[in-house]
């Protein structure tokens, strides 16, 4: 997924903000995790710009629908 989310942060650069956390050892992803509630990686957590869960979207996935979430973002 990586070169796909890649491809994808530099195609949406200052549309969307992209953050990656590393569940097993950042703390700061361990609370987020724990937050949403993220059991498996990858989970992607899209939130809409007042902060609110828009979808969250876990396992590997084919780009287009990746890209149809972010798309969807208000």
């Amino acid at each position: 997924m990586k070169p796909v989310v890649d491809r994808l942060e530099k195609e949406y650069q200052g549309k969307v903000e992209f953050r990656r956390y590393d569940v097993d050892k950042d703390a700061e992803g361990q609370k987020l995790a724990s937050r949403f509630n993220a059991q498996y990686v990858p989970t992607f957590v899209l939130l809409n710009k007042d902060g609110s869960t828009a979808q969250t979207l876990v396992g590997e996935m084919p780009e287009a629908r990746l890209r149809a979430a972010l798309d969807a973002l208000r």
